[in-house]
């Protein structure tokens, strides 16, 4: 499963304010919490998330970091004990009638402590794993389910992926409890898988804008002409303009990738390149040597 989307987990638009992320956190927390909820494995995730997400949306820090480079980025440059330093909601649950430091020991192990990891009663999180996925240009652009199988402890599982529309070289997704197995009761790490995009024949990738090169004779480039190019949804017709120079790039907005950890896409260029031909007829030099004359 990708990174997750800190903003959708709390409900969340990305402009919310440090009041508004503290009552989302506060009403989501209290509804999974485990003491509300005892044996319920999929409110006890919920609640790893909720906490994982105010963690980093109320440290203005680390939340500078999430909005910089998204979701994928940002777990790139952070493991889960650089999330959860110096994290402590101290008495905010008191209120409820709910703990606070046994939850957190208990749920993400003994190694936690109110304000972070520790070493805690011996109890120890499993380390973390990481492996290469390699998907196509065509698959980071559309997004794909991809099958993977990997040794954890001893045996091959296997389990399938959502890789996120826009995926890029370098990218992280995250699989919970995929990792090492933890010690002393403590839970198990996380599997990393680090994404490595193929390139295509005819497209090229910069950020998240695609690039085609087209050549054009050199009497279309001085006269303008129309084009039928293939992007990745299908073929689209663009008007060259008249004495368009050589290297000029031609907009199609919004057909590149999409845009990870955020709204909005990239765009797709055409860039044009001139063709000047290597051998001339007879009639074509003289015509040309007229229309230099004339200072063409």
């Amino acid at each position: 499963m990708p990174s997750i989307d800190y903003y959708q987990v709390l409900g969340l638009k990305k402009n919310a304010t440090p009041e508004e992320i503290k009552k989302a956190y506060r009403k989501l927390a209290v509804k999974y919490h485990p003491d509300k909820n005892p044996g319920n494995k999929e409110a006890e995730e919920k609640f790893k998330e909720i906490n994982e997400a105010y963690a980093v949306l109320s440290d203005p820090k680390k939340k500078d970091q999430y909005d910089q480079f998204g979701s994928a980025g940002f777990h790139e440059r952070f493991s889960q004990e650089d999330i959860f330093r110096g994290f402590d909601v101290g008495d905010l649950f008191k209120d409820k009638g709910f703990g606070t430091e046994d939850i957190f020991s208990r749920i993400f192990g003994g190694g936690f402590q109110q304000g972070g990891f520790g070493h805690g009663r011996g109890r120890r999180r499993g380390e973390d794993f990481t492996m290469e996925l390699a998907v196509s240009f065509r698959e980071a652009y559309a997004g794909c389910d991809k099958r993977i199988a990997f040794m954890r402890a001893g045996k091959r599982e296997e389990l399938s992926v959502k890789v996120p529309a826009g995926v890029d070289t370098g990218a992280r997704l995250r699989i919970h409890g995929k990792g090492g197995d933890g010690m002393g009761g403590g839970p198990p790490g996380d599997l990393y898988l680090t994404v490595k995009v193929g390139g295509d024949p005819h497209f090229n990738r910069e950020g998240d804008d695609i690039i085609v090169e087209r050549q054009i004779r050199f009497t279309e480039a001085a006269l303008g002409t129309s084009l039928d190019v293939a992007t990745m949804e299908g073929t689209k017709r663009i008007k060259v303009p008249a004495g368009i120079q050589p290297g000029t790039k031609i907009r199609l907005k919004g057909l590149g990738f999409q845009h990870m950890g955020s709204s909005g896409r990239g765009d797709f260029y055409v860039r044009i390149g001139v063709r000047v031909p290597e051998q001339l007829t007879a009639q074509q030099r003289a015509l040309l040597e007229e229309l230099a004359e004339k200072g063409v």
